[in-house]
C-alpha cells in the first residue's frame, strides 16, 4: 500500500472519549502508521444540542495520553482544514444546493412536530416515508412560494425507489442494500446545519480520506453515503466497519455496566500502554497470537484483514491483568513516580530516594495499580508491630518462634554491613543452627517485624528498617 493512505477519527464533542472511540482511533492510527499514511482528527460538532463545553480539549488530551498523535486536526494545521465541522457549514450548504439542482435531493417542508404527530398516531414507518416523499413532487413555484414565506424546511436525499446499492467492506466483504431499505435521509437541517451523513461525505472527500474505518453502528448508513458519493461524482473510499464492543453478558458496552470512558480508566490508575494493548485486541488479533505488544509492535503487526466480524467482549479482569503486567515491569524510576503521590496522600513521609526505591521495589510484585502501594508498603511506615490478628499473635507464642526470633536477634547484633543479602544470610544461619525451616522459620520473623502474616520480602523490610529498628522489633 502506498503513502496516499489518509484516515480520520471523527468524534462528536459530547463528553469523554468512550473506549470504543479509543479503539476506532487506535485502529485508524495503526493503519496510518503501518502504511506510511496520515492520521487526521476531525471534530464533528454539527449537532449543537449535544455539544459539551470542554469536550474537544478532553478528546485531544485522551488521545495524546494514549500515545495517538494526530498529523492533522485542531492544533495541528494541515492543507485540508478547518478540522471542525461547525467552521465548514457554508461548504455543506453549497453541496446540498448542488444536489437539489442536479435532482438528487429536495426541500421538505414537513416539520418535526408533524413527524412527531404521525408517530403518535402509530403510523407505520412506510406510511411516514410515503408522506415525506410527497414533497419530492412539489412544483418549483410552490417551493419558491414557501421559501418566500420563510417556511422552515430541511433538505433530504432523494433515494432511489428501486434497485440496490452495492459496496465492499474490508471486514465484511461485499454488501448489497436494497433501495427500499434506504429512506430519504435529512442532509441539511432547518437550522442550516448538516446532518452527519452529508458533512461526513463532504469532509471525507475534501480531506482526501482513502479509508473510512469506523464502528459497526455506521454500517446501515453506508448505503446512503455511497449514494451521496455517486450523486456528487466523487470516488468512494474503502470502508472497514469494526465489530461492536460487548459486556460479558453480550449486551452492547454502555455506561450502565460501569466505566466506559478513557478518563475513567486513566483516573483509576490504568497505564496508557495497558489500555491501548488491551483495546487493540478487541476485535483484532496478530498472526502469532502474541498478546503483549508495544505500540511499535502493534503498528508492525496490524492489518484490517485480521479484524473480525463478531462482537468483542470487554473483559475487565483481562484489562486488570494487562495493567498489572505493565505496572510491575515499568522502570523503577517510573514506578516511584507513579507510587509516590499515593504514599503521600496516605499521610506517609517519603524517605530518602534510595530507601524509597527499595520500598517500591519490595512492594512491586503485589501491584495491579499504583494506588495499591499504600496497602502493601504500609509495613514500612507503621510505628509498631502489634500482631494484626489472633492467628498472628499465636505465631509468636510457639516454642519454635521464640527460638528463631531469639537466635536471629543474637546473630544480627554483630552484623556490621546491614544489607538485605546479609540479613538473608543470617536467617540461613539460624536455620542451620536450629534446624527450623520453612514456614516455622520465616513466619515468626515476619510477624515479629511487621505484625502481619503477609507482605514484602523480609530481607528488604529489614534493610529499610535498619539495624536499630529491626533489633527493637525482634526484642518484642
Amino acid at each position: 500500500m502506498n503513502n496516499n493512505v489518509r484516515v480520520r477519527f471523527a468524534p462528536s464533542p459530547t463528553g469523554y472519549l468512550h473506549v470504543g472511540g479509543l479503539r476506532t482511533a487506535l485502529y485508524n492510527y495503526l493503519f496510518a502508521r503501518k502504511n506510511g499514511g496520515v492520521f487526521v482528527l476531525r471534530i464533528e460538532d454539527t449537532d449543537r444540542t449535544r455539544y459539551v463545553e470542554g469536550a474537544v480539549e478532553n478528546l485531544v488530551g485522551s488521545l495524546q495520553w494514549a500515545g495517538l498523535e494526530f498529523d492533522e486536526g485542531p492544533g495541528a494545521p494541515g492543507d485540508f482544514g478547518p478540522y471542525t465541522q461547525s467552521e465548514r457549514t457554508e461548504l455543506y450548504r453549497e453541496y446540498a444546493n448542488q444536489l437539489i439542482e442536479e435532482g438528487h435531493a429536495y426541500r421538505s417542508f414537513i416539520t418535526p412536530e408533524q413527524l412527531d404527530e404521525m408517530r403518535k398516531e402509530n403510523l407505520a414507518e412506510e406510511a411516514i416515508t410515503e408522506r415525506i416523499r410527497k414533497d419530492r413532487n412539489l412544483s418549483a413555484d410552490l417551493v419558491q412560494k414557501l421559501l418566500s414565506e420563510n417556511r422552515p424546511h430541511t433538505i433530504r436525499l432523494k433515494a432511489p425507489l428501486t434497485g440496490e446499492i452495492a459496496f465492499k467492506d474490508i471486514v465484511r466483504g461485499d454488501i448489497r442494500v436494497p433501495a427500499e431499505a434506504i429512506d430519504d435521509q435529512v442532509l441539511l437541517k432547518s437550522d442550516g446545519y448538516p446532518t452527519y451523513h452529508l458533512a461526513n461525505v463532504v469532509d471525507d472527500h475534501h480531506m482526501q480520506i482513502s479509508h473510512v474505518i469506523r464502528g459497526e453502528e455506521w454500517l446501515p448508513s453506508t448505503g446512503k453515503h455511497v449514494l451521496l458519493y455517486q450523486a456528487l461524482g466523487w470516488n468512494i473510499p474503502e470502508f472497514a466497519h469494526l465489530p461492536l464492543l460487548l459486556n460479558p453478558d453480550k449486551t452492547k458496552l454502555s455506561k450502565r455496566q460501569g466505566d466506559v470512558s478513557v478518563e475513567d480508566y486513566r483516573s483509576k490508575g490504568y497505564l496508557p500502554e495497558a489500555l491501548v494493548n488491551f483495546v487493540a485486541l478487541l476485535g483484532w488479533s496478530p498472526a502469532d497470537d502474541n498478546e503483549r505488544l508495544s505500540m511499535d509492535e502493534l503498528i508492525d503487526a496490524f492489518s484490517l484483514e485480521r479484524v473480525g466480524k463478531a462482537g468483542a467482549v470487554f473483559d475487565q479482569q483481562k484489562l486488570e491483568w494487562f495493567n498489572g503486567q505493565y505496572v510491575r515491569e515499568a522502570p523503577i524510576e517510573q514506578r516511584i513516580a507513579m507510587c509516590s503521590p499515593h504514599l503521600e496522600a496516605a499521610g506517609y513521609t517519603l524517605p530518602e530516594p534510595e530507601t524509597l526505591a527499595t520500598i517500591v521495589e519490595a512492594s512491586t510484585k503485589y501491584l495491579t495499580f499504583p494506588a495499591d502501594i499504600t496497602e502493601h508498603a504500609a509495613v514500612f511506615f507503621t510505628a509498631d508491630a502489634t500482631p494484626e490478628s489472633e492467628e498472628a499473635k499465636q505465631v509468636l507464642e510457639t516454642e519454635d518462634a521464640i527460638t528463631v526470633v531469639s537466635a536471629l536477634r543474637r546473630n544480627l547484633e554483630g552484623l556490621e554491613d546491614w544489607t538485605a543479602d546479609n540479613f538473608k544470610a543470617e536467617v540461613k544461619s539460624v536455620q542451620k543452627e536450629t534446624g527450623i525451616k520453612g514456614k516455622n522459620l520465616f513466619m515468626p520473623i515476619r510477624v515479629a517485624l511487621t505484625g502481619s502474616m503477609h507482605g514484602p520480602d523480609i530481607p528488604l523490610i529489614a534493610e529499610v528498617f535498619g539495624k536499630e529498628k529491626t533489633l527493637a522489633r525482634l526484642q518484642g
